[in-house]
């Protein structure tokens, strides 16, 4: 029976940023607190390309893109589009039936990766969903139960995820799930063995004779380590870390939820650039565009170990964030994104280099791409993380209409990860604005 025509009244939605503000404070959870980009929150109202307007009015270049969710940039008119004619035809379908978006979906995205594996794709929600269904898959398939993970890297704060993040800032104080060894990041600015590659893989031969039966189920990593430090991980060391895993019997695990999507500029992904294929690849943030939307690629053997007993999930799947999805890859095409985050992202990165050449404070400037960070010391040869300097800056920089991040084990890393549409006017007002940033520290 169809709906009688109704004409539904508009619902009120307040601009007024004490409102908001007082709102989120008073009905909104106590832990959003811990991760707020700023003490005096920012209410952010529209977004256009790489830019944000907040309820004031004000215009700011973005260089966290939602925590690198907005991928293609924000608004995006095919992205939109596709999400809204999806909208009108069907909102939601449980995975319990077919649907034609993410089917399509899953066959153009799995087209993107290296040939040789049959490759398959399971849509979930969220990036720490994606990453406890790989870790089921990877004990499923091998028979084992360790995973071995990098301190530093960031994985997701829920349950499995958060035993896989190596930082204790992202740890509750609660029993931590079992199965979890973390071995030292290959860091060639702050690392144990300092920029040898050799030391860093060895390790994991030893956390596997040390600390598992001799078998593990897999190994997982960030090709850069993300909130972290934005840490790349150096050439070779992915090849060692995955041969050692599958000595062992495991199977490798990339984290591409941030890396992923020509973000890194050499390559679509992440683990392209150390010339390496992953067994599993977990995908998040900017395959949706700030659609919720995550997804594990895997190959298909691996992911037939789950098919001996039910899984369901309500939400993954969904044909909106899928229909997102499939214009994201298109967008991906059209806009030329890999070109440009690897154009802008070298001029960026060349600017952020002319920037440490002038002031003291920047210890390091890292990542590729347009994943990008500087790291703020107050001593350079002693290395003494600078985490005030860095609010500093960044306070600067949101004052003066740039929006930046903060990161790294000890906070004193800005993180440089704007949409991929960003351009090089953009980059110049943004290095004159962080010059003049520390300048003032």
């Amino acid at each position: 029976m169809r709906r009688p025509e109704k004409a539904y009244r508009p619902l009120e939605t307040s601009d007024s940023y004490d409102t908001i503000t007082q709102q989120r404070e008073t009905f909104m959870s106590p832990s959003l607190r811990t991760f707020q980009a700023y003490s005096r929150p920012l209410v952010l109202k529209r977004g256009e390309g790489q830019y944000l307007w907040d309820v004031h009015e004000k215009k700011y270049v973005d260089l966290m893109a939602q925590n690198l969710c907005i991928s293609v940039g924000y608004n995006h008119p095919l992205v939109n589009s596709e999400a809204k004619r999806q909208i009108d035809r069907l909102a939601h379908c449980t995975t319990m039936y077919a649907q034609s978006m993410p089917s399509h979906f899953a066959e153009e995205l799995v087209g993107r990766f290296p040939p040789g594996p049959e490759w398959v794709a399971h849509f979930v929600n969220s990036g720490s969903e994606a990453i406890d269904l790989a870790i089921l898959m990877a004990r499923l398939f091998t028979g084992h139960f360790e995973i071995i993970a990098l301190r530093n890297g960031y994985h997701g704060l829920h349950f499995g995820a958060m035993a896989l993040t190596g930082i204790q800032s992202c740890r509750q104080p609660v029993p931590s799930a079992h199965g979890i060894l973390h071995v030292p990041n290959p860091d060639s600015y702050r690392g144990v063995f300092g920029s040898a590659v050799a030391p860093y893989v060895d390790e994991i031969g030893h956390a596997v004779m040390a600390s598992t039966p001799g078998r593990i189920a897999g190994f997982i990593a960030e090709p850069i380590q993300g909130f972290g430090g934005v840490i790349p991980l150096p050439p070779g060391y992915l090849a060692g870390a995955f041969e050692r895993t599958r000595a062992a019997g495991g199977v490798c695990i990339v984290d591409e939820v941030q890396t992923g999507f020509t973000r890194t500029g050499s390559h679509y992904w992440g683990f392209q650039a150390q010339g390496v294929l992953p067994d599993i690849i977990v995908l998040g943030k900017g395959i949706g565009n700030g659609f919720p939307l995550s997804a594990v690629v895997a190959k298909r053997e691996i992911a037939e170990a789950m098919a001996r007993k039910k899984f369901f999930n309500t939400y993954g799947s969904n044909p909106i964030s899928c229909a997102a999805g499939r214009a994201v890859l298109r967008a991906i095409e059209e806009d030329r994104t890999l070109r440009n985050a690897d154009e802008t992202g070298d001029y960026l990165k060349q600017r952020l280099l002319g920037l440490q050449a002038k002031h003291e404070r920047i210890g390091d400037v890292r990542g590729s791409g347009l994943m990008l960070g500087v790291e703020l010391v107050k001593d350079r040869s002693t290395k003494e993380p600078a985490d005030v300097e860095a609010g500093k800056v960044a306070a600067h920089a949101r004052d003066n209409g740039v929006i930046v991040g903060k990161g790294g084990v000890f906070g004193n890393v800005l993180r440089i990860n704007p949409p991929l549409c960003i351009e090089r006017h953009d980059v110049d007002f943004v290095v004159d604005i962080l010059d003049q940033g520390f300048r003032c520290i």
